[in-house]
């Protein structure tokens, strides 16, 4: 089907009270995997694009463009993100390439910082038609907003999205990036606090370290847009593992790679449902 925008799945996910799936892509291998769990889930999902990813590719273009043209040969609604970006030229890139949604990450500059940095990628964002996606922890925020132990103030975070504008706000309310095990403890009356008071949606990051009922909870109790990276790479990984463990002889890299698409799949059709079953309260 076309390419969606962030804005559709959004406003979709807002009507029913559901989560957002939002999967971060590495290489062509992870955006078909997306795609595919989508499809079998009957859902739709945000594709994204780290600035670690286009780090490690080179350049913004190549993994865009192959993500955007796996989402547009996709039957599922599917919309392609820059996520995490410091790089103000970046999201500038993202946008003239059609991007529907970008996130500027200024949670480790001062306040007056962040605000000017966030104030520019949400006008520049506005005049492009896409949403835009911002990130506050603590006061200062020089150790993210998802470092173990930070936790957004209500009053700030509602300051900081009257003053910049954005359409998305990350909070801390618990989750750490990077967790491999699903220990993390989610405060959901810290959770329905934010939301009575910021009145845009919020974002959850670190999610791969949430348990699921916990993840659940997190969206009833105001979480909108779920962010997941660390466990699909970890289903990913173990399945490449095991396959070479299998065949210690094996060479094509076709092989391996399948196997860990493959796994990773019926991860995203997993995620998508359960974040879809937050909209069903019984």
């Amino acid at each position: 089907m076309p390419l969606v925008t962030t804005r559709e799945l959004l406003d979709a996910a807002i009507a029913d009270g559901s989560g957002l799936a939002a999967l971060n892509v590495l290489h062509l291998e992870t955006a078909e995997a997306i795609a595919a769990g989508a499809e079998a889930a009957g859902g739709g999902a945000v594709l994204q694009i780290s600035e670690n990813c286009v780090r490690f590719h080179g350049s913004l273009t190549p993994i865009a463009d192959a993500a955007t043209a796996v989402a547009r040969a996709s039957s599922a609604p599917l919309s392609v993100h820059l996520d995490h970006a410091e790089d103000a030229s970046l999201i500038a890139e993202a946008l003239r390439l059609g991007f529907s949604s970008v996130m500027v990450d200024g949670a480790r500059l001062a306040w007056e910082e962040n605000v000017a940095l966030t104030q520019g990628a949400a006008r520049d964002g506005r005049a492009a038609g896409a949403v835009v996606e911002a990130e506050i922890g603590e006061i200062g925020g020089k150790d993210g907003a998802h470092a173990p132990g930070v936790r957004t103030d209500p009053e700030e975070a509602a300051r900081f999205a009257e003053a910049t504008g954005v359409d998305l706000l990350a909070v801390a309310v618990g989750s750490s990036h990077a967790m491999t095990e699903r220990t993390a403890a989610v405060d959901l009356e810290l959770i329905e606090r934010i939301s009575a008071r910021v009145p845009v949606p919020l974002v959850l990051h670190g999610s791969s370290g949430v348990p699921d009922d916990a993840l659940v909870a997190a969206i009833r109790s105001g979480m909108r847009k779920i962010n997941v990276s660390t466990q699909l790479n970890k289903v990913f990984t173990a399945a490449v593992r095991e396959r070479l463990g299998a065949d210690p002889g094996l060479v094509d890299s076709r092989k391996y790679l399948g196997a860990g698409r493959e796994s990773m799949t019926g991860e995203v059709e997993r995620l998508i449902r359960l974040f879809a079953s937050a909209g069903s309260q019984e």
